[in-house]
C-alpha cells in the first residue's frame, strides 16, 4: 500500500499533531510528498512562521487559504439565524469550521493529483468525521489516512517525545499542553486539569484566557452596544456598517473585555462518550442573544415553534459534521425564509458576563402596543376571552365531569 502513495496532501494547523504527522507519513510512506493545507479560519498569530515550519519539516510546500470571509458568511451566520446551540451551551465554534477547511483541502487534493488526504484528527474526537464527511462529499473516491487510528503513539507526551526526537519545534509544554483550537468564532480548551469536572477553569490564571477577561476582572461600568440586523444578518454596529469578519471581531474585542461569553460544559461527542470543554465565545453569544431578542418581535408564534424545534437538530447536524447533505440545506432554506422580517435594530448591556436586553425595535415588529396594553383600547373586547376559554378548556371540563359520573357510581 505505501507503494501506492506518493503524494499526500495535510490538513495542515503546526499544532503538536499535524507537526509530528509530516515525517511520519514520509517515514511509513516511502518517503512520500507531502503538500500541507492551511485553512485560515481567523487562528490569527497561529499561522505565523507556518510555511518555514512546513518546509523544514519535510513538505514540499504549504497552502495558506484565506477562508475567513465564507466561514463567517456561509457557516457561522445561517447556523446563529437557525439559532442552532449544541446541548444549551456549545456555540459551534469547531463544529462548523470543520467542513469548509476540508472542502477547500479536498479541492486542492484533486488539483494536485494527490493520492491521499491525511489529517491529525484522533480516533476519540468528533473532527474525524467532521474532516472525512465532508472530504467525501467532495471527492468520494480519495483514499484516508487518519494516523491516530493506526500508529503506535498512544498519548500527547508520546507524541512530544516524537517531535523531540525528531528536532521539531513545538509552541507548547508538557506542563500548558491544553488541547486548544481556535478561529475568529471562538477557542476551546481541553485536556490536563479540565478533564476532571470536578476541577474550575483557571480563569483567572495569567495565559489561560486568550479572548477576553472572567467576569471578576471585567470593568464596573456597563457598556451598551446597539446591532442592526438585515433578514437575520448582523451588518452594522452602533450605526458603523461593517463586513461579516468585522461584525465578528468588534464583538469579540466587546464581549471579551467584559466577560462575556465562557461556557463549561460537559458534552455528548458524536462517538459516545462524554467530553469536557471550555469555550470562550465572546462574539458569538452577543450575536446569538440578539438574534434571539429581534426574532422576539419579529416571528410569529408557531412559526418560531417549529424553528426552535428544528435548530435542535439542525445543531446536531453541524455537531455530527453532515453540513454538506441535503437535510442541513433542505433546513436552512426553511430558515431563510423564516428571516424575510427579522431586519432591525436590537440594544445589549453588557455587564460582567451578563447580556442584558436594552431595547429592540423593526419596521416589521408583531408587537402592538394598543393591543397588548393595560390601558383602555378600543381593538381588544375583554369578554371575547370567556367564549375561547369555554372551547379550550372543554377537554378538561368533559374529562372532569366524566370522572365525577364513575366515582358517583362506585
Amino acid at each position: 500500500m505505501a507503494k501506492e502513495i506518493k503524494k499526500v496532501v495535510l490538513a495542515y494547523s503546526g499544532g503538536l499533531d499535524t507537526s509530528i504527522i509530516i515525517p511520519w507519513l514520509k517515514e511509513n510512506y516511502n518517503n512520500c510528498e507531502v503538500i500541507a493545507v492551511s485553512g485560515d479560519v481567523g487562528q490569527g498569530t497561529e499561522l505565523d512562521g507556518l510555511e518555514e515550519k512546513a518546509i523544514k519539516t519535510g513538505a514540499s510546500k504549504l497552502y495558506i487559504e484565506d477562508l475567513k470571509e465564507e466561514f463567517v458568511r456561509d457557516y457561522v451566520f445561517p447556523t446563529v439565524q437557525a439559532g442552532a446551540i449544541y446541548e444549551n451551551r456549545y456555540m459551534l465554534g469547531t463544529s462548523f469550521a470543520r467542513p469548509i477547511i476540508a472542502k477547500r483541502i479536498a479541492e486542492i487534493a484533486i488539483a494536485e493529483g494527490a493520492d491521499a488526504i491525511c489529517h491529525g484528527c484522533t480516533g476519540k474526537g468528533n473532527d474525524q468525521v467532521r474532516f472525512e464527511l465532508a472530504i467525501k462529499a467532495f471527492a468520494p473516491d480519495m483514499q484516508i489516512i487518519a494516523p491516530w487510528r493506526i500508529w503506535d503513539l498512544k498519548s500527547r507526551d508520546e507524541e512530544i517525545d516524537y517531535a523531540e526526537a525528531h528536532h521539531i519545534p513545538l509552541k507548547i509544554s508538557r506542563e500548558t499542553n491544553y488541547s486548544k483550537d481556535k478561529n475568529l468564532w471562538h477557542l476551546s480548551h481541553e485536556g490536563l486539569d479540565l478533564e476532571d469536572p470536578a476541577n474550575e477553569p483557571m480563569y483567572n490564571k495569567e495565559g489561560f484566557l486568550e479572548l477576553g477577561v472572567s467576569p471578576e476582572m471585567a470593568p464596573d461600568k456597563a457598556t451598551y452596544v446597539t446591532i442592526h440586523f438585515e433578514k437575520g444578518v448582523p451588518t452594522a454596529i452602533d450605526g458603523v456598517e461593517m463586513g461579516p469578519v468585522q461584525i465578528v471581531e468588534k464583538l469579540n474585542q466587546l464581549g471579551g473585555a467584559n466577560g462575556i461569553g465562557l461556557a463549561d460544559l460537559v458534552e455528548n461527542r458524536l462517538v459516545g462518550m462524554k467530553s469536557r470543554g471550555v469555550y470562550e465565545t465572546p462574539g458569538g453569544a452577543i450575536l446569538y442573544h440578539a438574534h434571539e431578542v429581534l426574532e422576539t418581535i419579529t416571528i410569529d408564534k408557531e412559526t418560531a415553534r417549529i424553528k426552535q424545534y428544528l435548530s435542535i437538530k439542525f445543531a446536531d447536524v453541524v455537531y455530527n459534521g453532515q453540513w454538506f447533505t441535503p437535510l442541513r440545506e433542505a433546513m436552512s432554506a426553511f430558515v431563510t425564509e423564516t428571516q424575510k422580517t427579522v431586519t432591525g435594530d436590537v440594544k445589549l448591556k453588557l455587564y460582567k458576563g451578563n447580556i442584558i436586553n436594552a431595547g429592540v425595535t423593526s419596521p416589521y415588529t408583531l408587537y402592538d402596543e394598543e393591543v397588548a396594553t393595560f390601558d383602555e383600547d378600543d381593538v381588544y373586547d375583554q369578554a371575547d376571552s370567556a367564549g375561547f376559554i369555554n372551547l379550550f378548556g372543554l377537554p378538561i371540563k368533559v374529562r372532569a365531569k366524566l370522572e365525577q359520573k364513575r366515582n358517583n357510581k362506585q
